[in-house]
């Protein structure tokens, strides 16, 4: 198995390498042959390049690579695009088809979460992420924003019967092995022909999972019961931008951005990256949590299992997720967001040790 690695900017670099500690040892002790390929993308890819993600570097992921890690973009601070800062993230969405951005949200009874007392949170976000309310990635030439006048500024939103339904029933493939719940969350009292389209598509595939039960609350409401009863959820199925947000607000509900996973997958190709962002404040201190990453990783790795039936990559992927919260469980090995000391590569090694040998 071939991976391309590309840290990219902030405490990409960072947090990537400390879960290569951690894929190394699974690829060790549960035979995953894997191998690694570094490449640059960003700023270091900018500097050398004149721009932040070549299209070779799209081509080789999509042609010679099994999967990809892409660490922490500070795209916010990128040149225009016509000067060479193109969005790597949405690069690999578009260039790779990669529609599914999985982001699992969960809380751990040995950390603090932000919920109220005794509520506990277990769902996955199904975002589509190749269409929607993202100027840079729905229309075939140009942006999809405009600005007639100084004070005028439009932006169009672009949902399609087929993105919604193939996320739709990625939704409902996952909740089928879960508790078999998913919740389409929209603004269709607003949104009357977008929303409208995207719950025809769900309610379309939900007829072929008569064992799954199917909900939809407004996007308002959900962000209400997200903290009012979080319970209530199991798999949530949404477009790009509200998908965007709730993940954000799961995620730091149940504890902290940074002990939430994600990937982005097609139905051939799969690219882990951390949920959060590049946190240039924190760059080179060796305080950024690596949890997102080291995750994101397994779940890479849970995925080609899935797709190529190779059950140790599952094995490799639930024993990276044991491992973590073993080392999460003992307060002293935690990193800065979580109340401890513990620097990002130590952590790393931690988990690594652990997998070793638990």
């Amino acid at each position: 198995m071939k991976i391309l690695v590309l840290p990219c900017d902030g405490i990409g670099p960072e947090i990537v390498s400390a879960s290569m500690a951690v894929l190394e040892v699974a690829s060790d002790r549960f035979g995953l042959g894997l191998t690694f390929e570094y490449d640059d993308v960003g700023f270091k890819s900018l500097e050398k390049h004149g721009t932040t993600l070549r299209e070779s570097v799209l081509d080789r992921a999509r042609n010679e690579f099994d999967g990809v890690i892409l660490g922490t973009q500070s795209h916010a601070d990128y040149p225009a695009p016509e000067k060479g800062g193109r969005n790597v993230s949405a690069g690999f969405r578009i260039g790779l088809d990669l529609y599914a951005n999985v982001r699992p949200a969960r809380t751990r009874p040995f950390i603090e979460s932000n919920m109220k007392p005794g509520k506990t949170m277990d769902l996955v976000i199904m975002r589509e992420a190749t269409e929607g309310f993202y100027p840079d990635r729905n229309m075939h030439l140009g942006w999809a924003e405009l600005m007639p006048s100084p004070d005028m500024a439009i932006s169009l939103r672009k949902i399609t019967a087929h993105c919604s339904n193939r996320i739709a029933r990625r939704a409902f493939e996952l909740a089928a092995k879960r508790r078999k719940k998913v919740t389409a969350v929209h603004k269709v009292n607003s949104f009357h022909q977008t929303d409208g389209l995207f719950l025809r598509e769900v309610r379309k595939v939900a007829a072929e999972f008569p064992d799954v039960q199917l909900d939809d609350l407004l996007i308002d409401a959900s962000t209400a019961h997200l903290v009012r009863n979080p319970e209530r959820f199991d798999v949530i199925c949404a477009t790009n931008f509200y998908g965007d947000i709730i993940s954000d607000l799961a995620s730091e509900l149940s504890g902290s951005l940074g002990l939430a996973g994600s990937m982005m997958a097609s139905d051939t190709h799969c690219c882990a990256q951390a949920q959060h962002g590049s946190a240039p404040d924190i760059q080179n201190q060796d305080k950024a949590n690596p949890v997102s990453m080291i995750l994101s990783c397994g779940m890479l790795l849970q995925w080609l299992g899935e797709k190529r039936k190779l059950p140790a990559f599952e094995q490799a992927f639930h024993a990276i997720d044991k491992a973590i919260d073993i080392v999460l469980t003992d307060p002293a090995s935690r990193t800065p967001d979580l109340g401890g000391k513990t620097g990002t590569k130590r952590f790393g090694t931690l988990v690594a040790e652990t997998l070793r040998t638990a």
